[in-house]
């Protein structure tokens, strides 16, 4: 008998593989067309594409490719984590992020001559970094809406932000990585899906990110002035999410910024 089990045991591990480890880029297109499904946006020749380094998603409206990292994705272990990675990209598109720079850059250059204007390299370092945590954030709450309209976790979001290497100042100052977006997602979720929160996510990231928001958390809500304020900045986000996947659909998946880069690009 015991051979007879051995035998079945070395028959059925030749065809089926010890542990299948997990690969999250295999998983990108099937987790991105069902945020984008979810939420009522047109996926009609849209292609997911993973590509190593940094991605570039600024042709979006023209080549309808959405472009996710395998550095942002090494830090995703299941599909709400890779949901996590894919809405912030998608997020970014929606928001129309690269065509607002662009629509900045030509008024810029329509503007102002070469003589009228000076740039000061830390100002614009400063106000490049503020625009792009700006621009961040607001991808990532646009993120969450995705991944709970598919059904997805958006603690997840928090856990790969966390997971990743932090930077000199959080190291210092004893925070986790991406400690600015992490919380301001927490704080979004914590108004717009409660029950999100309530559930949890298991893992040690996730645990280690409470025990650093707890007490800011806490302090908040021991003053009814910053709890309010913060009442009435998650009803403002959540409106603005809203407003941006709605006019994002109706615009058959091309933003406000990309119709108006188009409009003045083609006026050139």
């Amino acid at each position: 008998m015991k051979k007879v089990l051995l035998s079945l045991f070395i028959a059925v591990s030749l065809v089926i593989p010890a542990s299948a480890a997990y690969n999250p880029s295999d998983r990108v297109s099937t987790v991105g067309n069902a945020m984008m499904t979810k939420s009522g946006i047109p996926t009609t020749n849209v292609k997911f594409m993973v590509v190593s380094g940094s991605v570039d998603n600024s042709n979006y409206v023209t080549n309808r490719v959405v472009n996710v990292s395998t550095n942002e994705l090494a830090f995703a272990g299941n599909d709400n984590e890779v949901a996590a990675v894919v809405g912030n990209e998608l997020g970014h598109i929606i928001a129309g992020h690269a065509s607002k720079g662009k629509v900045v850059q030509l008024l810029q250059a329509a503007a102002v001559t070469d003589t009228a204007f000076e740039t000061n390299a830390a100002a614009s370092t400063i106000s490049t970094n503020y625009t792009n945590m700006k621009q961040q954030k607001e991808a990532d709450l646009v993120a969450v809406d995705l991944m709970v309209n598919a059904g997805y976790n958006p603690l997840a979001l928090i856990v790969v932000l966390t997971k990743q290497t932090g930077t000199y100042w959080e190291t210092i100052l004893g925070q986790p990585a991406n400690a600015e977006r992490a919380l301001n997602v927490f704080n979004y979720v914590s108004y717009a899906y409660p029950a999100k929160v309530k559930a949890g996510y298991g893992c040690n990231e996730y645990r280690n990110f409470l025990t650093y928001a707890d007490s800011i958390i806490s302090l908040r809500n021991q003053s009814k002035k910053l709890e309010k304020r913060n009442t009435k900045t998650q009803a403002k986000n959540k409106k603005n999410v809203a407003n941006k996947i709605a006019k994002f659909k109706v615009r058959g998946g091309i933003s406000g910024w990309d119709a108006a880069y188009g409009l003045l690009n083609g006026a050139q």
